[in-house]
């Protein structure tokens, strides 16, 4: 059997999704979690499977263009809330009762590795591209819908060898890239300060921005901000996976779980920092962009990562 490997990628131009998941964790909101978007490009890839049996979707590049999460507040000054929303009435016309959520509208555009056996031709890529156009308008991505792509080429199948042309085609927008490196920096940073501080410690720094006032010469106050991600770029803290915190039990042997066939485990989520990039920095390492699935199972960690697991 040949080997797989990456042929392509599938461009998804300026895709709008309405109403997504803004809560990514228990403790971060803004922008969704990247499992919700793995996920979906998971599952139009099986689908993708019955008719290219030798063709399948990798990794994910994550380009925001826009992100805007439905929220209001009563006045400048007062914290921001979510907008909430009733679904439709129960059969015999009650109401039901408003779920607490968090929704978000997005547009994004995505980049897609194509795996296969070989190459495709020009009639081949053509085809993939009108399956895949009709596939993500099926699907929820982030648990929101998609409404609409770029008008002029929502789809374009660019050949591995012209992966240089992608950044180009990214502009405007930020992509996501793992800030890994920057984040053991800041630990080091903080524990030379106080040993006593550890990585959680150093996550909520860097979403702290800390008001220090100075007293001026003639009597006032000058205040003056500081932050401990300065100079590293638009850090973001974001979960990183989920950490198991169980044993993991057979198919069937949980209750009340969504995929009873599976094997099951009690997990808790796991926080990393990432960083917004805009595309021209990407140029010539833009394959490191891409986030995949990862799991370690010693230590029953299933971890979203940018490190290829097809890599040699």
């Amino acid at each position: 059997m040949s080997e797989v490997d990456t042929i392509g990628y599938l461009i998804f131009k300026k895709v709008k999704i309405q109403d997504a998941n803004t809560i990514s964790s228990p403790i971060t909101y803004g922008f969704p979690a990247v499992t919700g978007f793995l996920g979906a490009f998971h599952a139009i890839s099986r689908k993708l499977q019955s008719q290219f049996a030798e063709v399948s979707l990798g990794g994910v590049l994550l380009a925001c263009h826009d992100c805007q999460p439905n929220v209001y507040r009563s006045s400048p000054y007062s914290n921001y809330r979510f907008n909430q929303s009733r679904i439709s009435l129960k059969k015999d016309g009650s109401t039901r009762p408003i779920i607490e959520e968090g929704k978000c509208d997005l547009t994004m555009t995505f980049v897609v590795e194509v795996k296969a056996t070989g190459d495709l031709n020009k009639a081949e890529q053509k085809d993939l591209q009108e399956q895949v156009i009709k596939l993500i308008y099926q699907h929820r991505i982030a648990g929101g819908s998609v409404v609409n792509l770029d008008r002029f080429q929502p789809i374009q199948f660019i050949d591995s060898s012209e992966v240089e042309k992608i950044s180009a085609l990214l502009i405007p927008a930020f992509v996501l890239m793992d800030a890994e490196q920057d984040f053991a920096e800041i630990i080091e940073k903080l524990q030379t300060q106080n040993s006593a501080l550890d990585a959680l410690d150093a996550l909520i720094e860097v979403a702290t921005i800390n008001h220090i006032p100075e007293t001026q010469a003639n009597g006032s106050t000058k205040w003056t901000t500081q932050s401990i991600k300065k100079d590293y770029g638009w850090l973001v803290p974001m979960p990183i996976g989920y950490q198991g915190i169980s044993n993991i039990f057979a198919a069937g042997e949980m209750q009340n779980v969504r995929n009873p066939e599976y094997p099951s485990q009690y997990v808790e989520a796991i926080y990393g920092l990432g960083k917004w990039v805009f595309p021209h920095r990407l140029k010539d390492k833009l394959e490191q962009a891409f986030w995949y699935y990862s799991y370690d199972e010693e230590n029953h960690l299933y971890r979203i990562t940018q490190t290829s697991p097809y890599a040699n």
